[in-house]
């Protein structure tokens, strides 16, 4: 979707549509195969990166190889599956429209990106969306799908010399195709307050962004140490607070989302429209007694362990391997780096999960809420670390 203009989502079906027929075969045809192989053929599309994957027994991987590449370069766009298609997506956007999650999302990265930038374009309007037609996708394919961007990944248990002649044939021919396209975001962090409506809501959704330290930066990994410890891991202090002692919420957490040329903190929680005021007081304290006192050493150490556990248990199957071999090779990190996590995090200070801390600081605060405003815009209003920022009153799309 980085590459679809104003046209938003367009990549979504464009993508999608790429297993619904290609090189002379429809999209049962197309599925009936990838079965016989033992697997399912699946394709997707991201902010930074679309896929075509499957999955299949080893003694097939010649085959799949050949079917990813008739699906990535030679789809059909059949007119006749573009309704059923567009219907399945319009139905997502229905619901997502509905949910304050979703909601929050798109305003936070609205105000965060900007609407100038794909990454603040997040959500079309149906109308917009009901308007792509079969020669649109079909351009956008033609325009972004080519060798000279593209990266085949292969996992598993194989033959080396015949999975190479297979790569050899199905794809020595594919023409290179544009250059990767290359948007780096202008950021537009706070302090700023945006607030979306919904009267009567039993409950309030929250959303707030800081900056953070690029993927490969020096901060970069004493920053995902922190943020485990601060609100990634279920046993957080943030999720101690408010969810186990105090009863807030259910489900709160905060996450690094690394982009090109590009990382931002966020933390995400819904509470009882009540307590929407005294759970951000919380989340503020726990920010700032993490930037103020350096950790134990029994909590850094368990937060290390528990990053560098989750690290391999999480890359223990070829495809999880796969998507981070990917997610290393669309950040630009250098070919080690999956070598060198495991020895970074558990090498992370205490002082260190400090200072990636104060990479929060209340003047470069994003903050949405979802809400019913007359009962939780007096309770933001009198908290002291929103004192003197403008509330927004916001719509999305």
């Amino acid at each position: 979707s980085h590459n679809e203009g104003e046209k938003t989502w367009l990549a979504l079906p464009a993508v999608d549509m790429m297993k619904e027929g290609a090189a002379g075969m429809t999209g049962a045809q197309i599925a009936q195969k990838a079965a016989d192989m033992g697997g399912g053929l699946g394709t997707n599309a991201s902010l930074e990166s679309s896929s075509v994957t499957l999955n299949v027994l080893s003694e097939r991987a010649a085959d799949a190889i050949a079917l990813v590449a008739d699906v990535a370069q030679r789809p059909a766009y059949p007119d006749s599956e573009l309704a059923r298609v567009k219907a399945n997506w319009n139905r997502r956007l229905a619901v997502a429209l509905s949910q304050p999650g979703t909601l929050a999302d798109a305003a936070l990265d609205r105000a965060y990106y900007g609407t100038d930038h794909p990454y603040g374009r997040v959500l079309p309007t149906p109308q917009q969306f009901g308007a792509y037609t079969t020669a649109q996708l079909k351009a956008w394919h033609a325009a972004n799908f080519g060798a000279r961007r593209s990266h085949l990944y292969i996992a598993g248990k194989f033959d080396a010399t015949a999975v190479k002649a297979a790569v050899e044939k199905a794809f020595g021919g594919w023409a290179a195709g544009p250059e990767r396209l290359s948007l780096p975001p202008s950021p537009k962090p706070g302090p700023q307050v945006l607030l979306i409506g919904r009267p009567g809501a039993p409950q309030s959704t929250f959303s707030i962004a800081y900056p953070a330290p690029n993927a490969g930066m020096p901060g970069d990994i004493p920053m995902r140490v922190s943020n485990a410890l601060l609100g990634g891991a279920f046993s957080s202090r943030i999720t101690r607070n408010i969810r186990e002692a105090k009863g807030y919420t259910y489900s709160p957490g905060s996450s690094v989302a690394f982009l090109p040329a590009n990382a931002v903190w966020t933390f995400n929680a819904d509470v009882t429209t009540a307590v929407t005021g005294p759970a951000l007081k919380e989340v503020f304290h726990e920010i700032r007694t993490l930037q103020a006192t350096l950790p134990g050493e029994e909590e850094a150490a368990g937060m290390r362990q528990y990053m560098a556990g989750l690290f391999v248990i999480q890359n223990s199957t070829p495809g999880a391997l796969v998507n981070t071999i990917a997610t290393r090779d669309s950040l630009g990190l250098p070919r080690d780096w999956m070598d060198k996590y495991v020895p970074a995090t558990l090498a992370v200070t205490p002082a260190q999960m400090s200072e990636a801390a104060r990479n929060l600081p209340l003047d470069k605060l994003t903050l949405v809420v979802v809400g019913d405003l007359k009962v939780i815009t007096p309770q933001l209003q009198a908290l002291p670390e929103l004192k003197g920022i403008e509330f927004k009153t916001v719509t999305i799309p």
